[in-house]
C-alpha cells in the first residue's frame, strides 16, 4: 500500500542535526532491525513518539527533539490489519517478541526474521502497533527500512524554517 501522511519521532538530542538518518538504531539494534540495519522508527501520534521515546519510564522523562515528517512512501505493509498478517503468514506473537532479550541470548529474533524477509520482498516499511509500556489502541508506529528525499519511499523532517541543527556541535 502507499502510505501518504504526517509521521512524529521524538529523537535523543544528539541525533537533531540527523534526523533522517537512522543511524541512531543502527548503532543499537531495535525491535524490527539488527544492529548495522539502518531504520527510522516514527510514529502516528505525537503522544505515541514520546510513549516510544521513553522506553517505558514516562513518570522520569528525559530530554527529547519532536519532530514531523512529511511521507509519501509506496510499499508498506499495515500489520495492524489481521488479515494482512494473516496473508503475509506473520504471528502477533513474532511483533511482540522480547527481541532485546532474545539479542542479548544470542537467540533468533522473530521480529528481525520479519524484516530479513519483507525487505527481501520490497516491503519499504511497516505499520504496526506500539509496544511501547503503556501503549494503547491508538499507539500506532510507521517503520522504515527503505526511505528517502523523494517518491516512491520519501520521508522527509519537516523543518521549514532551518530550525535543526547542520551537524553535531550544537550538541554533546
Amino acid at each position: 500500500m502507499r502510505f501518504h501522511g504526517i509521521v512524529y519521532r521524538a529523537h535523543n538530542p544528539k541525533w537533531s542535526h540527523m534526523p533522517e538518518s537512522g543511524a541512531g538504531a543502527a548503532t543499537t539494534g531495535g525491535r524490527f532491525n539488527p544492529v548495522g540495519v539502518p531504520a527510522l522508527y516514527t510514529s502516528l501520534r505525537f503522544q505515541t513518539a514520546w510513549l516510544e521515546a521513553q522506553q517505558g519510564f514516562p513518570y522520569k522523562a528525559q530530554p527529547m527533539l519532536l519532530c514531523a515528517y512529511d511521507v509519501d512512501c509506496m510499499n508498506i505493509l499495515d500489520l495492524t490489519k489481521p488479515a494482512i498478517r494473516d496473508r503475509a503468514k506473520i504471528s502477533e506473537a513474532e511483533l511482540a517478541c522480547p527481541w532485546k532479550d532474545l539479542q542479548t541470548r544470542k537467540q533468533p529474533v522473530p521480529s528481525w526474521q520479519i524484516m530479513e524477509r519483507l525487505t527481501a520482498q520490497g516491503i519499504a516499511g511497516i505499520i504496526v502497533r506500539s509496544f511501547a509500556a503503556g501503549a494503547g489502541p491508538d499507539d500506532v508506529n510507521a517503520v522504515f527500512w527503505t526511505w528517502g528525499a523523494v517518491p516512491p519511499h520519501k520521508v522527509t523532517v519537516i523543518d521549514d524554517t532551518g530550525r535543526l541543527p547542520r551537524d553535531a556541535r550544537s550538541w554533546r
